[in-house]
């Protein structure tokens, strides 16, 4: 399904008119597809019908409270990375059994707070981590289901390198060559139950092959573990799905779902994916409006009332996004897309060709439903915006844009001094 479509000359959300949630909710503003949520996770869930699964959403990459009511309906399940995360997966309805806990570095805090919700499983990245967990589920009078997040240690080929993490000697998971005694030990351990073992090779992958790698090595593991006693139950190949944000093509599923079913059935296990970026890129734009235009030598700049606060990828990854006119205008130039922003780096886009457009008009920065809202921040003391969900005809506002009051909120002016 395509949520963004231009209709009587004027660039549409599913049935609404973008200038009219402009005027409603004024901007800059995240505009999501509720469509284009539940297309992508039909064909996912269809692209995995070879073998018992669970489709686990993972909340970093959008964690609106909107976004996750279409899904809960839809039937996804979620995966969180924080306490924070686990807490807005509560709030929008998700049970236990429905949700993952991962994540490097967990405080144990969160620890207790995931051992407290019963979620379905807490996959630990390393030995103290998995030492910690079965202390306090011990005091906790508790036996908490375990996965073991390994990096199977493959060759990732993506467009960033901020998004490979399956290769040797990244921050994330278990070494491969770690995991045989790192899992024994789990299957020693009192008070945690081995049932999974879990990988994350990166995102905006350029093959499938590192899914292909790293799932045969998964496998191959958990034949030994099994051997040496653990109940493993679930095979979970984690997300990184790739979109496309230009002129690339969107993923064979039928390819992907044909390798990571396989090696579930191989273990006669329930498939396990962790998806983010794949169903809410493509269904959100920024929604941004033109403040001035301005010539600085051979320099040509759009000044727009979003930047690099609501939207850091650009600036971040150097990150390519579609930006299109919401109505069309005569001529063209060649510029920058920047924000207000008092930094250099602060831009949507460098050296894009554009319509000749003008003060007032509405730009719509394309694919950035995924780590846009998210990453977005009040730098500048710039409120965040408002996001709105649109599903048919109807839209409506499913965060308030924050206010001025908003930043000064959790400052305190007369501090309770104490003493050293």
């Amino acid at each position: 399904m395509r949520g963004f479509t231009v209709r009587d000359g004027t660039l549409h959300c599913e049935d609404v008119p973008l200038a009219s949630i402009a005027r409603g909710a004024g901007t800059p503003a995240y505009v999501y597809s509720a469509g284009v949520i539940r297309d992508r996770f039909r064909r996912l869930d269809a692209a995995l019908a070879g073998a018992p699964h669970r489709i686990h959403y993972s909340l970093k990459a959008n964690g609106s409270r909107g976004v996750l009511e279409v899904l809960r309906a839809a039937g996804c399940a979620v995966d969180v990375v924080s306490g924070g995360e686990l807490f807005k997966a509560q709030r929008a309805g998700f049970a236990p059994g429905e949700i993952l806990f991962g994540g490097v570095g967990k405080t144990e805090r969160e620890l207790r707070e995931a051992i407290a919700a019963d979620v379905k499983l807490i996959n630990v990245e390393s030995e103290a981590e998995l030492r910690l967990l079965s202390r306090l589920a011990d005091e906790m009078g508790a036996v908490v289901n375990v996965g073991l997040r390994v990096n199977p240690e493959v060759d990732v080929k993506n467009a960033h390198h901020y998004m490979a993490t399956g290769e040797k000697g990244h921050k994330f998971g278990i070494p491969i060559g770690e995991a045989e005694a790192i899992g024994r030990l789990a299957i020693a351990l009192p008070n945690v139950s081995l049932q999974a073992l879990d990988m994350h090779v990166g995102s905006q992958l350029d093959s499938f092959d590192a899914y292909r790698e790293g799932t045969a090595r998964l496998v191959d593991l958990s034949l030994v573990l099994r051997r040496a006693g653990a109940d493993i139950r679930y095979l979970d190949a984690g997300g990184g799905l790739p979109v496309p944000y230009g002129s690339e093509e969107e993923p064979d599923l039928a390819v992907y779902g044909a390798i990571v079913t396989a090696a579930a059935n191989a273990l006669g296990v329930e498939l396990l994916v962790e998806p983010g970026r794949f169903f809410v890129a493509a269904s959100g734009l920024l929604l941004t409006r033109v403040l001035y235009r301005k010539q600085s030598g051979a320099k040509s700049y759009v000044i727009c009332d979003a930047g690099m606060t609501e939207l850091l990828r650009p600036s971040h990854y150097d990150a390519f996004h579609r930006i299109e006119a919401v109505a069309p205008r005569p001529g063209k130039l060649t510029a920058d897309v920047v924000g207000p922003v008092c930094e250099s780096g602060d831009f949507l886009a460098l050296d894009r060709e554009l319509p000749g457009v003008e003060s007032g008009d509405l730009l719509a920065v394309h694919t950035a439903g995924a780590y846009g809202y998210v990453m977005s921040s009040q730098y500048n003391a710039r409120p965040r915006v408002a996001e709105v969900m649109v599903d048919g005809a109807r839209w409506a506002v499913v965060t308030a844009r924050e206010t001025y009051e908003d930043l000064v909120r959790n400052e305190s002016p007369t501090p309770q001094w104490r003493d050293a």
